[in-house]
């Protein structure tokens, strides 16, 4: 990949979701903040961008096979990708971690009061996510489908209800950020998902589990920010011009 320094992160995981676990690995978030330079997020933690740079372009051009390049599919692949992915993920995992959360809160919150601060971003994600999913699956990706098959139809579109599709997207990406930074706290406060010495092997799952849903989040708000929103719009306005 060429001129790395010139693209924002967002674009950079979006043509090669390998760079994703450099910029974790430095603590850059690629997902709701992909709008930003490489300078710029360097500059912000203080990192040294040349290394940086250097692990990029390592990881980037080791041949890799069965890689999904996300940016060659249709978006109403991807829509449908997400929700029957990461939705059903969203959906079967909220209750198992709720019930994880809850018991070793009982248990070891007296010793450990952060995981009752814990449990709660947690819940209060989870009811925000259900509603965001419900959004998504009720009003934005029926009409990325409806533009799809105006697009296949060599047809017009019809303007949705909502005006643009740009206004539920905005909607969507802010709550994107919530999000984001509610997992951002809550990977603080479980020292980045470590269990402590005295943890049980529930308090060890409990997090093992937190950390598998906030990755699966950061690939779920990467696909939507960076691949199908910006596609969505531009093909809107291919189909209204």
């Amino acid at each position: 990949m060429e001129n790395l320094i010139e693209k924002t992160i967002g674009e950079i995981v979006a043509e090669d979701y390998r760079a994703a676990a450099v910029f974790e690995s430095y603590g850059i978030d690629f997902c709701c903040n992909g709008n930003r330079s490489i300078n710029v997020a360097c500059e912000a933690k203080n990192i040294n961008q040349d290394e940086l740079l250097s692990k990029l372009n390592t990881s980037l051009t080791v041949t890799q096979t069965n890689r999904n390049d996300y940016q060659l599919w249709p978006i109403d692949l991807l829509a449908d990708y997400i929700e029957k992915k990461h939705h059903r993920y969203v959906e079967e995992k909220i209750p198992v971690i709720k019930q994880y959360l809850n018991k070793i809160s009982s248990v070891h919150g007296k010793n450990h009061p952060e995981l009752l601060e814990i449990e709660s971003l947690f819940n209060a994600s989870a009811g925000e996510l259900a509603m965001h999913m419900k959004k998504e699956e009720l009003m934005l990706f029926p009409f990325v489908r409806k533009m799809m098959s105006a697009q296949n139809e060599d047809i017009k579109a019809q303007p949705p209800h909502f005006g643009t599709v740009q206004n539920p997207i905005q909607a969507m990406m802010h709550e994107h950020d919530t999000e984001g930074e509610r997992f951002r706290q809550i990977s603080e406060l479980s020292n980045q998902y470590t269990p402590p010495a005295d943890a049980c092997n529930t308090y060890k799952v409990a997090f093992s589990l937190l950390k598998e849903f906030e990755e699966d989040l950061h690939l779920h708000i990467h696909l939507e920010n960076n691949i199908l929103f910006p596609k969505a719009v531009a093909l809107e306005k291919r189909l209204t011009a």
